[in-house]
């Protein structure tokens, strides 16, 4: 196909194309992910709002204002820092650099060796990568939620306090169902970039041994297009990427809807 061409599906048409070259390695980022959005999804969504439920019920100002800073500072350290750090932690000590503490507990647990890094084994990589991730944006996450919170009429809980609800029952009687409307919206909009994860991380992160388990489409598609020098194919997987993510929206908004939410649009 000629620059001046118009190439139509072709491009597209090779994702499932069981002959083509690039089709396994496409479909085995798509899984990849996936399968790690939709861990972070599970693990990493409930986190911000359980943390905004325990910081607002903290009375001192000063105490929940320096939680809150120490909470959500880490959305601002920088992802090379913070996979320098993981690979420091997870480190089997050489001349180099020290053994990592992460090593030290797996090690004496009897689940690695001696002699081989943390990040080498398939099996430790994702919770690894999840957990860092719930790290960072766990804090940041929680501020949308504790605005929602601090715009609750403070009547109802005055009201529910004379009637003898205590703190918890409180908290799920009219805390949460008067956030409930945030927290469709934030799951809606989270749902959409389900095959939306960065490139730093994965790509600083990933080694030999454990590349095929690590590679998403964002490394995909740099591989494919910038290094093999496919623009056209990789262009076809972005657009593959934005249309699918386009439907996990529309669903997940139409599913709103009919539970009763506003959703997004």
């Amino acid at each position: 196909v000629r620059a001046d061409q118009w190439a139509g599906f072709e491009w597209g048409s090779l994702l499932f194309d069981s002959t083509s070259e690039y089709s396994s390695r496409f479909w085995r980022a798509f899984r990849n992910t996936f399968v790690n959005s939709l861990y972070g999804l599970c693990i990493g969504f409930p986190i911000p709002i359980i943390l905004a439920l325990l910081f607002s019920e903290i009375k001192s100002d000063g105490y929940r204002s320096f939680l809150q800073v120490c909470a959500y500072l880490p959305h601002f350290v920088s992802t090379v820092v913070v996979t320098t750090l993981l690979t420091m932690w997870c480190a089997n000590g050489t001349s180099v650099s020290p053994e990592g503490v992460i090593h030290k507990l797996l090690l004496a647990l009897d689940m690695v060796e001696q002699d081989s890094t943390v990040l080498y084994y398939p099996r430790f990589f994702r919770p690894i990568y999840q957990i860092s991730g719930v790290w960072e944006g766990a804090g940041y996450g929680m501020i949308v939620y504790l605005a929602a919170i601090a715009g609750i009429n403070t009547e109802l809980y005055d009201a529910a306090y004379m009637d003898g609800a205590g703190r918890w029952k409180r908290i799920w009687h009219i805390t949460l169902p008067q956030i409930k409307p945030t927290v469709v919206t934030i799951l809606v909009m989270n749902l959409g970039k389900i095959l939306s994860i960065s490139f730093e991380k994965p790509y600083l992160m990933a080694n030999a041994v454990v590349r095929d388990e690590v590679q998403v489409i964002s490394t995909y598609v740099y591989s494919v297009g910038l290094q093999a020098g496919r623009y056209d194919y990789a262009a076809a997987v972005g657009i593959f990427q934005s249309v699918v993510a386009l439907v996990m929206v529309l669903t997940a908004n139409w599913a709103a809807k009919k539970l009763g939410e506003e959703g997004i649009m």
